[in-house]
C-alpha cells in the first residue's frame, strides 16, 4: 500500500479519545435556580429502590440512548423525566468540561437554569427528594479532599515472560481525588462533587 494514500486517508480522520467507543456515555445537568434574589444549585437524592447508588446525592442525568442526538439532549431529557418539568422550564444551557471516569464512563456535564421551582414534581421511581444549596455556600467553603489509590493487579495467566522485567515490572499506580461537601445533613461527593468543584472554579474565574 502506498504511504501517501494512507496519509491522505488519515488526514480525514477526526480524533477522539482512543477506545471511547467502548465507554458508556452519560450526561448530567447542573441546575441553577433563582430563589429570593440568590442563586441556588438543585440536587436530587436517588430513590432507595434504585439498583445503582441508591440514596446518593446527584444531578439530574443518565445514560445516552440511541434516540439521543447529542449529549446535551441526554441531559435535557433526563432532567425533564426526573424532575417532571417541561422542556421550556430549562434555559441558558452551557457545556462544562467532560469527564473520563476510570470505570469506563464518559460524563458530559452541562449547566442550565431551571425556572419556577413550583413546577417540579419528582419522578418517585428515580428521585426520593430534591433540595437546593445556595451557590454562596460552595464559593465560600472549600471541599475536603481524600484520595483513592489504584493498584495494578495482572490476571493469573498474564504473560510476564513477554515483558522486560517480568514479574518485577514497575507498574505505574495512580490515585484519584475524592471531594466532599457537607451541607447541613447532606453529603455531596463522587462524580457530583467533582463536577461541582469544576463549576465553582469556572464561576470564580469569571467573577
Amino acid at each position: 500500500m502506498d504511504a501517501k494514500l494512507i496519509l491522505n486517508k488519515l488526514n480525514k480522520h477526526t480524533p477522539s479519545i482512543l477506545g471511547s467507543e467502548q465507554f458508556s456515555k452519560f450526561a448530567v445537568l447542573l441546575p441553577l435556580v433563582q430563589m429570593n434574589e440568590e442563586v441556588h444549585i438543585l440536587f436530587e437524592i436517588r430513590s432507595s429502590a434504585m439498583n445503582r447508588q441508591p440514596g446518593e446525592i446527584c444531578f439530574p442525568g443518565g445514560k445516552m440512548e440511541p434516540k439521543d442526538k447529542t449529549e446535551q439532549d441526554v441531559a435535557i431529557r433526563e432532567t425533564v423525566e426526573e424532575l417532571g418539568i417541561n422542556r421550556n422550564a430549562i434555559s441558558d444551557i452551557s457545556p462544562l468540561d467532560y469527564l473520563v471516569s476510570p470505570f469506563g464512563m464518559i460524563v458530559y456535564p452541562y449547566v442550565g437554569q431551571v425556572n419556577n421551582l413550583d413546577c417540579i414534581t419528582p419522578n418517585q421511581s428515580e428521585v426520593e427528594e430534591v433540595f437546593t444549596v445556595p451557590l454562596s455556600f460552595f464559593l465560600e467553603k472549600e471541599p475536603k479532599v481524600y484520595h483513592v489509590n489504584f493498584e495494578v493487579q495482572p490476571e493469573e495467566n498474564f504473560p510476564f515472560d513477554l515483558i522486560a522485567g517480568g514479574r518485577n515490572y514497575n507498574w505505574r499506580t495512580s490515585k484519584m481525588d475524592e471531594y466532599f461537601y457537607v451541607f447541613e445533613d447532606k453529603v455531596i461527593w463522587g462524580l457530583t462533587a467533582r463536577i461541582l468543584v469544576h463549576f465553582i472554579e469556572l464561576v470564580r474565574k469569571s467573577s
